[in-house]
C-alpha cells in the first residue's frame, strides 16, 4: 500500500491526511470551502488578480497557473510540458477510465465551488478503476469554457483537481484547454493493478454473495435539498449530504481490500444501486437478488435508514429509500464474493446472486431510477 504523508502541499496551503474512506465533510475547512465557498484556497497572491478572464490570461498562462508547484509520483517520468507524459506501468497493464462533467447537466457553480468541481470529477474517475482492482496513478485532464470565465474559476477548478489526485498519491501529467459554451471538464485516469488480476463485472456466480462498501442516497439527498430550498438553505440545514453531493468521497481502501480476496465481480455505485447491480447481473448472466428480511437496505423499518436521511426526506416528503436504491453519485462500492470467503472489514451483505437474469428488490420497483445520460 502506498504511504501517504501526514500533509499533502496543495499550492500553499496545508490539507491534512485523513482516511481516503473518511467523508469530506469531516475534513474540517475543505468541507466549508467546498459547500460554501467562503474560502479560497491560498495560492500564491500573483495568481489572482481580480477581473481577470481566461481570454487575458491565455491558454499557456492558465496551463503555468494549474500546474505550478504540483507534486508528482514516482511513477510520473515525463510530466506537464512535454507534447506527451510519460508514466511508468510496473505492473504491465494500465487500467483507463474516463469521465466528463458539463455544466448544468452534471453540476452547477450556484450549487458548488469550482474546487469542489474539481475534486468530484477526480473521485468518479478514481473510483472507476478502483471497481476494477487498481490504484490511480496519474491523471490527464481536458478543460473547456468561455473566454470570459473568470480566471480565478479555473485555478480553483485546477485546485480540487490538483489536490485531490495527490491525496490519491497520482499526479496530473497533462491535459488540454480549449474553449467551448459552457465549462466542461474531461478527465482520464490511469491506474496500477498492482499485480493482481482485475476485477470485471462479468464474473458473478450463483451462490455468491453481494455486498456493499460504503453508504447510498447522501449524494441524492444532497441534490434534492440544493434543489428544493437552495445551496444556503440547504448547507444550513444538512451540510453533510451537500457535501455528499458536492464531494464524493468513495472508500477506495475498500475496494483494493476486496481486490485481494474473495471478490468475484465489483462495480461503483454511480448510476444508483439498482442501475448499477443490473451493470453485474446482465454482464455475469446472472440474477441479483436483494433480501427484505436480511438486508437493511431494501428494508421498510425506519431503523434502518440512517437517521440523517430519514430526516432530510421528512423535511422534503420524499422517501429516502427511493434516495438509497436509485440515487447516484456517492460511488459506494458493490460487489459479489465468494461465499466461502469472509467478506473484508466494512463490507455488509445486503443480497445473494442465483440463476437467472436482472435484479429482485422486494418493494420497489426495480425497472425504475438510476442515472441515464440521454433522459
Amino acid at each position: 500500500m502506498r504511504a501517504h504523508p501526514s500533509a499533502a502541499i496543495c499550492l500553499g496551503r496545508v490539507t491534512p491526511t485523513v482516511p481516503l474512506s473518511r467523508p469530506i465533510y469531516q475534513l474540517g475547512v475543505v468541507k466549508e470551502r467546498a459547500i460554501t465557498g467562503n474560502q479560497k484556497p491560498n495560492a500564491p497572491a500573483s495568481r489572482r488578480v481580480d477581473g481577470e478572464t481566461v481570454a487575458d490570461v491565455g491558454e499557456f498562462g492558465v496551463i503555468d497557473r494549474a500546474t505550478a508547484g504540483r507534486r508528482q509520483p514516482d511513477t510520473t517520468l515525463v510530466g506537464p510540458g512535454d507534447d506527451a507524459a510519460l508514466v511508468r506501468a510496473a505492473d504491465g497493464r494500465v487500467a483507463v477510465s474516463t469521465d466528463m462533467l458539463v455544466e448544468g447537466r452534471h453540476f452547477r457553480l450556484d450549487w458548488s465551488t469550482p474546487e469542489a468541481v474539481g475534486r468530484k470529477a477526480i473521485a468518479q474517475n478514481a473510483a472507476d478503476v478502483a471497481a476494477l482492482g487498481a490504484r490511480p496513478t496519474a491523471f490527464v485532464v481536458a478543460l473547456g469554457c468561455p473566454s470570459h470565465t473568470p480566471a480565478t474559476v479555473l485555478d480553483e477548478l485546477s485546485d480540487g483537481i490538483g489536490c485531490a489526485a495527490e491525496e490519491l498519491g497520482a499526479g496530473v501529467v497533462g491535459g488540454d484547454l480549449v474553449q467551448a459554451e459552457h465549462i466542461v471538464v474531461s478527465i482520464t485516469v490511469l491506474g496500477d493493478l498492482e499485480g493482481r488480476a482485475p476485477v470485471r463485472r462479468s464474473a458473478a456466480q450463483p451462490g455468491d454473495v453481494v455486498a456493499i462498501a460504503g453508504q447510498t442516497g447522501m449524494s441524492a439527498a444532497g441534490l434534492a435539498l440544493l434543489a428544493s430550498v437552495g445551496r444556503s438553505r440547504a448547507v444550513e440545514l444538512y451540510p453533510e449530504l451537500v457535501a455528499a453531493h458536492q464531494v464524493p468521497t468513495p472508500p477506495y481502501d475498500l475496494a483494493y481490500a476486496a481486490a485481494r480476496g474473495g471478490v468475484h465481480a465489483m462495480t461503483d455505485v454511480s448510476d444508483g444501486l439498482l442501475a448499477d447491480l443490473r451493470h453485474i447481473a446482465d454482464a455475469s448472466g446472472v440474477q441479483i437478488v436483494l433480501h427484505d428480511s436480511a438486508v437493511p437496505i431494501v428494508s421498510d423499518d425506519s431503523a434502518f435508514i440512517p437517521p440523517l436521511l430519514s430526516d432530510a426526506a421528512q423535511f422534503l416528503d420524499a422517501n429516502p429509500m427511493t434516495w438509497m436504491l436509485t440515487g447516484g453519485e456517492d460511488h459506494a462500492f458493490a460487489a459479489a464474493f465468494d461465499p466461502s470467503t469472509p467478506l473484508p472489514a466494512g463490507w455488509r451483505p445486503i443480497g445473494t446472486v442465483r440463476d437467472g437474469h436482472g435484479i429482485v428488490a422486494p418493494m420497489h420497483d426495480t425497472e425504475s431510477g438510476g442515472w441515464h445520460s440521454f433522459q
